[in-house]
């Protein structure tokens, strides 16, 4: 804001202390092509700006500009220039405003003639400063960069009488733009002036950088207080003067040169007279002899606020002198423009010009630099030849000159505070040249920064303008999904007309840097399990390859500690478990194993471990037994560096109570969620009330809304969670979303139009080969322009092309016009997993008027780049053999049609449980009709036995309310007493028959809804069912009336499950105990509760009941798997024995009640999976399509998944995953027809012999047998088809074959295998 030019200061600066000094150079030269110059000659007043000042002293922005000049040639920038464009410009005067506009005009493809009165180019820069400011080698480099471009010049070419603007007017130019300077030297106006011995400075400067010498006395004397007379001075120092004087009728306050220079003048001998005036040249014969001066002294502050200098009467003194140097100013030489029509001047002797334009009286006549300001700086001059570049472009368009351009201040512009604590740090001295070595000749003084000290000298910038706008960032994105366009993107309010809203903020990961005691701030090797992430990942810094921060040396133990800004009161106010820490920890060690091989160590310190996700559990123990990966329960508190080395020391307190010490390559920080105060504000913006972990605050029945109605939420931000149940709350909240917004379904879709399909039968394969680097994925390991070369020597290959990354939208873009351009049939894409890109390639075949199946894809990324990493020529063969095979596969393509089905407009739930009915009523209220089907006779499934929610809702009360709601709802028929006999069809077409009451009644649907739910499971341990006060669950709960004040009960976690036989987690049962304890502790204070426990698993804020029931006093006792609690039955009652870890002895409890929380297992699930071709995992529950990304779908469309048939849950989840459900089930149910994967088998009729193996082996119903001409024969029903392949490699007749996987396209790529 503060330079003329508009330099982007922060920018360079920034480049300059990375040591990026090209990067520098290409943003000076956005706005002047003379970096260098600048970066000596510049008065830098962007340093009056800065904000450093309010710290120490500003930084030191003119060095650091030339710093990067001198470490990088600017030659060598490459500037880019718009095509070239017929017009020509000619511009009068090479001085700094002559050629910034060349420079600017060049770059926007208008090329111009610079002509130069003087023998050589560059105006005051060439004539006005000396050599020792300014070396010459610099200053023709930095001229060079302009000539580099077109731009002519023109030496000894003055405009006058010869050569007129109207001459160049009427000739090849354009336009002209007058910038000859101010080049003429201002009179003293004193007696004597005329005498020999008397030169203007201008002249003696012009002679001097010219020639290298002219005549100068003994003893002379400059006039003037500005650089000119400064540089004047040391000059005649350098030529042999005796005694150089300066005479400056101000004090050195007021004195307009620069400090450094004055200090440099009187270092080099020159004496300055201030608060002195001349008066008369004393002359003898015509020559100088001396100089009269009168003393003078400063008024008080006139109008202007200066005090103007006053004579004192009677001081007058001679000074004895050979030379006088006049240097009190210039004014533009005129002489060659005067006359020319429409050209006017001013009363100081300037050229009259629009102020925002540069535009004269003349049309295409443009004036700027010194001729219209006067004499200014060169910086300023600079910044008027871009203004006049700008115009003249404007005037060769025919554009309005002046539109756009009013200027525009900013009064309260946005920085980032000054820190408070910033250290006082000292500016970097420039270097310079001894005193003693400037005598007698015209070496530079200043040297410039050594790079070390110019990189400190730009990071004691305080980046006080955010971004600084250096662009590297669009630079580093492949993908280009930043732009100069994006990134030019301003913060805008938008109004939107809206019927819901939903929040999904996220988190942010909790900052361990306010942990001093784990010296995450201090110690490199320390890092947050986000950074470990991205150290493992493969486009990460480190490419994948594991490595510590400090030496880049492969760790051999890493320790990752739990609950870091989680589960913690004491340290940062976080009492709620985030829930996903334990699993991602255990997870990152795995892949750390992976990576590291066999002897890498790796070990969690953990409080709890919580698995409580499906098949979490066996995770956990898969990465003890399987990977070694090593489990230490205990809380580490401080982290210590190893002296004289990079590894980090801990103490731990075991089980057994003795203090450890071990010592680690790196430690993970196992970081958790949190709000940021944004998120906050957001809620309180928007009216929406809170938790007391700063969570959005939900009702269990209305797990996604907000406290304001239409408002709903999702993600992180309703409570900490991983990332299935993010996805599931996410088609929740846009489930209840759509329950408002039904009524204006579909009223604002847009059908995609692509081209019309190329017809490609008949014609021969032209393949097109796009092989994609991925980043460093592909291209970082393989030889990509190696399997480009091999690709082009393929059979049918017609073009091949190398991208980036093949995914991104330009690429997209691009290879829709390739594919049309070069009249491509096939095409094949090596990069990633077709799983996640097939979809994205395909809709670009649509897009260049191909269909979709004439496009085949070879995962060179995870079968070739990241399973030979270490291997990069096998990596490269590998990934030329699937390239090879690809194409030989795609040559035999053929386009397949898209297979279209008639959607019914109803569901069948089965289940009517909380979970199915919320499903059923959820489709209801959107409009679809809903069968809802119950085996029992009464509706609510387990829930009829819960008491309270975790969050102390009454459960039967809204049981109650929910069962009447579907009741009585319209579109829900409801069936109980009824079991499912038989089902068949496909997506959209379901047809399901139902036992109920003694017939069977035919359903015909959509969509399937599965939510049959489960139950706890019974045992016999701990004497369940032979002593009538040993219950389970809910039992204890439903007789709390007859628990006496002082009685003891005891609560059992884990009976049944985390076990061989159950490996999981029954995900509620702690959450359970806890409330059951603290309503017996609540009830009756003096009664002792212990809970005997191997893991508490209370995630989320569920964590808050565990701490309540600690400060109510529940004893918590630990037990393990291979030592359990033993129950007996005594004179007193019962007696529970047990090892307590802690005390490390033997425990002997006598309980009056004992309360067991055994395993939640499914329903009966077996027939129903059968019947709709459903997997269940090992323990009976339903397999979803993809546990992260379609938590709520099976991999049969239309059938869709919800509650404790998927997994063990709480209420608010099962809630939330049945809406979800239900949005998932209402995409299909709300279309008229909707289109099914056409990859089917095809039954060769002819063929066929009818023996029914295809049918038998088939898991999704999609063969049938049918009779044709009397003889059975199979047929493929497509819609329920997932082309799986079993029918076509089980007939031993040959007689089925798989769209766009046939029998021959398929031995094509073996055969290019061989």
């Amino acid at each position: 804001m503060a330079c003329p030019a508009g330099l982007n200061v922060q920018g360079y600066v920034q480049m300059v202390g990375q040591g990026k000094y090209k990067e520098a150079l290409e943003i000076i030269m956005e706005d002047l092509p003379l970096p260098g110059i600048l970066g000596r000659i510049c008065p830098h007043g962007c340093e009056d700006a800065c904000r450093r000042c309010e710290v120490d002293s500003p930084v030191a922005i003119r060095n650091l500009k030339r710093l990067a000049a001198d470490k990088f040639d600017a030659r060598k920038v490459e500037i880019a220039c718009a095509p070239a464009r017929k017009e020509k410009v000619a511009i009068i005067g090479s001085g700094p405003a002559g050629l910034s506009a060349a420079y600017q005009l060049a770059r926007r493809g208008v090329l111009s003639t610079i002509f130069e009165a003087l023998p050589q180019a560059g105006g005051m820069l060439r004539v006005g400063i000396p050599e020792h400011r300014l070396p010459r080698d610099v200053l023709d480099n930095e001229i060079e960069i302009i000539t580099n471009l077109g731009v002519e010049i023109k030496t000894n070419t003055p405009i006058g009488t010869d050569l007129g603007i109207d001459d160049l007017l009427n000739g090849e130019y354009k336009s002209v733009y007058v910038a000859t300077g101010a080049h003429k030297g201002i009179s003293l106006g004193i007696p004597g002036e005329d005498a020999q011995g008397v030169r203007q400075g201008v002249e003696f400067l012009r002679e001097v950088n010219l020639t290298g010498k002219t005549q100068v006395g003994k003893k002379v004397a400059i006039i003037g207080g500005g650089n000119v007379a400064i540089d004047v001075a040391r000059c005649a120092v350098r030529l042999g003067a005796e005694d150089v004087s300066i005479v400056y009728r101000r004090t050195r306050k007021e004195m307009p040169a620069w400090e450094e220079e004055i200090a440099a003048a009187e270092a080099e001998g020159v004496n300055i007279a201030y608060l002195a005036a001349p008066q008369e040249v004393l002359t003898k014969d015509g020559a100088v002899t001396g100089l009269r001066c009168i003393k003078m002294e400063l008024s008080d502050q006139d109008s202007s606020g200066r005090r103007r200098p006053i004579p004192v009467p009677g001081s007058e003194y001679d000074l004895d002198i050979d030379q006088l140097i006049p240097a009190i100013g210039q004014r533009p030489d005129l002489s060659g423009i005067e006359g020319v029509d429409g050209v006017a001047f001013s009363r100081w002797g300037t050229t009259e010009v629009d102020p925002v334009t540069y535009a004269t009286g003349r049309e295409g006549v443009f004036a700027g630099g010194d001729v219209q300001s006067g004499p200014w700086v060169a910086i300023g001059a600079v910044a008027a030849g871009k203004e006049a570049a700008e115009s003249i472009l404007r005037y060769l368009d025919g554009r309005d000159l002046a539109e756009g351009r009013e200027p525009t201040t900013t009064n309260e512009p946005v920085y980032r505070p000054v820190p408070k604590d910033a250290a006082v740090e000292l500016r970097a001295e420039m270097p310079e040249l001894a005193v003693e070595q400037r005598a007698g000749n015209f070496k530079e003084v200043e040297l410039g920064y050594e790079e070390e000290a110019g990189q400190a000298e730009a990071h004691r910038c305080l980046n006080c303008g955010y971004c600084c706008e250096c662009f590297q960032c669009v630079d580093a994105c492949g993908p280009k999904a930043i732009t100069l366009e994006t990134h030019a993107q301003k913060r805008e309010t938008v109004e939107l007309d809206v019927g819901a809203v939903i929040l999904a903020p996220g988190f942010t990961p909790f900052d361990p840097s306010r942990f001093d005691n784990y010296n995450y701030a201090n110690l490199p090797n320390v890092i947050t399990s986000i950074e470990m992430e991205r150290i493992l990942s493969a486009t990460g810094p480190t490419g994948g390859h594991l490595v510590r921060m400090s030496d880049r040396q492969e760790p051999k133990k890493i320790a990752w500690f739990q609950c870091i800004g989680s589960r913690d009161m004491n340290r940062c106010d976080n009492a709620y478990c985030s829930s996903v820490c334990c699993m991602y920890a255990i997870k990152e060690a795995v892949i750390a194993k992976e990576h590291g091989g066999g002897d890498l160590e790796c070990t969690i310190f953990y409080m709890d471990k919580r698995t409580h996700g499906k098949d979490f559990e066996r995770f956990y123990n898969t990465a003890q037994d399987k990977h070694g990966v090593r489990f230490i329960r205990s809380r580490v508190h401080t982290v210590e560096p190893v002296i004289g080395t990079d590894d980090l020391e801990v103490r731990y307190v075991t089980d057994e109570g003795q203090i450890e010490t071990e010592v680690f390559d790196q430690i993970v920080l196992s970081v958790g969620m949190e709000m940021s105060p944004d998120i906050v504000d957001l809620a309180q913006r928007l009216d929406i009330e809170l938790s007391d972990g700063n969570f959005c605050k939900t009702d269990t029945t209305t797990p996604v809304k907000t406290s304001r109605d239409g408002i709903y939420v999702c993600g992180a931000f309703q409570g900490p969670k991983d990332i299935p149940e993010s996805v599931m709350e996410a088609s929740s909240a846009a489930c209840s979303a759509g329950i408002q917004l039904s009524s204006a379904r579909g009223t604002l879709v847009r059908e995609i139009e692509f081209p019309g399909e190329v017809q490609v039968q008949g014609q021969d394969p032209k393949v097109g080969v796009f092989v994609c680097n991925c980043g460093i994925n592909i291209g970082g390991v393989a030889d990509v322009p190696a399997i480009v070369e091999y690709a082009k020597s393929l059979p049918n290959v017609e073009y091949v092309e190398e991208n980036l990354f093949s995914c991104s939208q330009d690429t997209q873009e691009k290879m829709a016009e390739v594919i049309k351009e070069k009249g491509l049939n096939r095409v094949v894409v090596a990069a990633c997993t077709p799983r996640t890109h097939e979809p994205l390639f395909q809709e670009t075949m649509r897009n260049a008027g191909l269909n979709p199946y004439l496009f085949e894809m070879a995962n060179i990324r995870n079968q070739c780049t990241w399973v030979h990493s270490a291997e990069k020529d096998k990596a490269t063969q590998k990934s030329k053999d699937l390239v090879r095979m690809a194409t030989a596969r795609a040559s035999l393509l053929d386009p397949i049609s898209d297979i279209a089905v008639d959607v019914n407009k109803s569901a069948l739930v089965i289940g009517g449980g909380i979970a199915g009915m919320t499903a059923a009523l959820n489709l209801a209220d959107q409009g679809f009709p809903a069968v809802l089907v119950e085996k029992e006779d009464e509706l609510g499934g387990v829930a009829r036995d819960v008491g309270k929610t975790w969050k102390g809702e009454d459960v039967q009360a809204f049981l109650t309310g929910l069962v009447a709601r579907v009741e009585k709802h319209p579109a829900i028929d409801v069936m109980t007493g009824s079991e499912i006999t038989e089902a068949a069809g496909f997506v959209g077409n379901f047809e399901t028959t139902l036992k109920t009451g003694g017939s069977l009644k035919t359903v015909q649907h959509g969509v399937t809804v599965v939510a049959t739910g489960g139950n706890a499971a019974d045992t016999d341990e701990y004497l369940y069912g032979t002593h009538d006060r040993v219950m389970r669950w809910h039992d204890l709960e439903h007789n709390l009336d007859k628990v006496k004040a002082d009685d003891t009960v005891v609560f059992i976690q884990c009976v049944g499950s985390r076990d061989d036989e159950r490996p999981y987690c029954s995900r509620i049962c702690c959450t359970n105990s806890m409330l059951q304890a603290i309503a017996v502790k609540e009830t009756h204070p003096d009664a002792d509760v212990f809970i005997l426990y191997r893991d508490i698993r209370t995630f989320g804020e569920r964590e808050l009941h565990y701490r309540k029931a600690r400060e109510l006093g529940v004893v918590f006792v630990r037990y393990s798997l291979d030592n359990k609690p033993v129950v007996t039955e005594s004179a007193d009652g019962l007696e529970v024995t047990l090892f307590d870890p802690i005390l490390q002895r033997n425990v002997a409890i006598s309980a009056d009640w004992i309360n067991l929380t055994t395993a939640i297992v499914p329903a009966e699930n077996e027939q129903l999976a059968s019947l709709y071709k459903l997997p269940l995992n090992a323990e009976n529950f339903f397999m979803e399509a993809h546990a992260k990304l379609r938590p709520v779908e099976f991999a049969s469309d239309g059938v869709y998944l919800c509650g404790l048939a998927h997994y063990p849950k709480t209420i608010d989840e099962s809630i939330a995953q049945a809406m979800a459900a239900a949005s998932r089930a209402a995409t299909v149910l709300s279309k008229d027809s909707i289109k099914v994967s056409p990859l089917v088998s095809q039954v060769d009729q002819e063929k066929c012999i009818g023996c029914g193996l295809c049918a038998e082996v088939c898991p999704f119903g999609a063969i049938a047998l049918e009779e044709v001409d009397g003889k059975p024969k199979a047929k493929n029903i497509p819609a329920s088809c997932k082309g799986c392949g079993l029918c076509a490699s089980s007939c031993p007749q040959h007689a089925i074959d798989m769209l766009h996987f046939k029998r021959q396209q398929i031995l094509a790529a073996v055969c290019a295998a061989a």
